[in-house]
């Protein structure tokens, strides 16, 4: 392991363990604060978080409305780190109660008729909170995958910090057997999976139309709702003051006739409709601080009001 490997596992292992110590609100504070501050240096990733920001709001906010929106959405950012660090420590019973559900019916209705969910998450809220409402309302695990950490020892505490929490992960690389193939059994056999999906890491995902732009998204979800019979709800994570909140979608459809791969981008296409009218509502806390639209590069510089 290299020595920037070995510090960054490090540093992970100290903010777990330091943070999980300190009293919830010390704790909030301090992050709140330090992404604030990162923020105001305007780094690369804060430069793209605010042009993303500028386009999922539909161009609406003026400079100075969409500087005191990416702040929010960098603090936003900070109490998504400050609890992963300390969720461990807090009861599932405590976030279960916590956590404002909309449209519940929709997954209701999918689990009444015995279908197993994929359910379709963008990067937002704290979907690790979202995750132990998840396993709440099925009474047991589901599947999940997680892109591959360097080094190691990062992924494998990630792993065990997920499968803690009553996921089930398996590696979107360099596990045994292919994800998609583990994923689709574990479908088959009645399960149901959550997986994030509105970065195409990849490079190799589907053409969609986002909020009125370009880009691609991964089309497993979709391919894998169409092989199985899942249905395929996307539903996204957002906070509230002092807990959280889930709002679900309607089912996509991903059956009937045609090519298996105009369904897949058919469907592919309707997560992305239903991930830019959820983030609307709530944008500060869509966490991306990378690039989403091939023509939305990073804000310049000095681009502040």
């Amino acid at each position: 392991m290299s020595a920037t490997a070995r510090l960054t596992d490090l540093g992970y292992a100290a903010g777990w363990g330091a943070v999980k110590a300190l009293p919830e609100p010390l704790a909030r504070g301090g992050f709140d604060a330090a992404f604030a501050a990162v923020a105001r240096r305007e780094g690369k990733g804060v430069r793209q978080l605010r042009a993303n920001l500028r386009v999922i709001t539909g161009g609406a906010l003026g400079e100075q409305e969409l500087d005191a929106l990416t702040m929010r959405a960098m603090r936003s950012y900070g109490r998504y780190w400050q609890e992963t660090f300390r969720l461990p420590r807090i009861s599932p019973e405590r976030i279960v109660a916590g956590t404002e559900v909309f449209d519940r019916e929709h997954v209701d209705r999918v689990l009444a008729e015995g279908r197993p969910v994929v359910a379709a998450l963008p990067h937002s809220g704290n979907w690790d909170a979202g995750a132990l409402w998840y396993v709440d309302l099925l009474g047991g695990p589901f599947l999940t995958v997680a892109e591959r950490l360097k080094p190691e020892s990062l992924y494998d505490r990630f792993l065990a910090f997920r499968e803690s929490l009553g996921m089930r992960v398996v590696p979107l690389t360099g596990g045994p057997r292919p994800s998609a193939t583990v994923l689709r059994e574990w479908l088959d056999g009645g399960g149901s999976v959550a997986l994030l999906c509105d970065r195409d890491l990849a490079g190799s995902g589907i053409p969609v139309t986002f909020a009125g732009r370009p880009t691609t998204m991964p089309g497993g979800p979709a391919l894998l709702a169409a092989q199985t019979g899942a249905a395929l709800l996307p539903m996204t994570c957002s906070f509230t003051e002092r807990g959280w909140r889930l709002r679900w979608c309607p089912e996509v459809p991903v059956a009937g006739p045609g090519r298996l791969r105009d369904r897949v981008v058919a469907a592919t296409q309707g997560v992305a409709d239903a991930f830019a009218a959820t983030i609307a509502r709530h944008p500060e806390d869509w966490h991306v601080l990378g690039r989403i639209w091939p023509d939305v590069p990073p804000d310049p510089a000095g681009a502040r009001a």
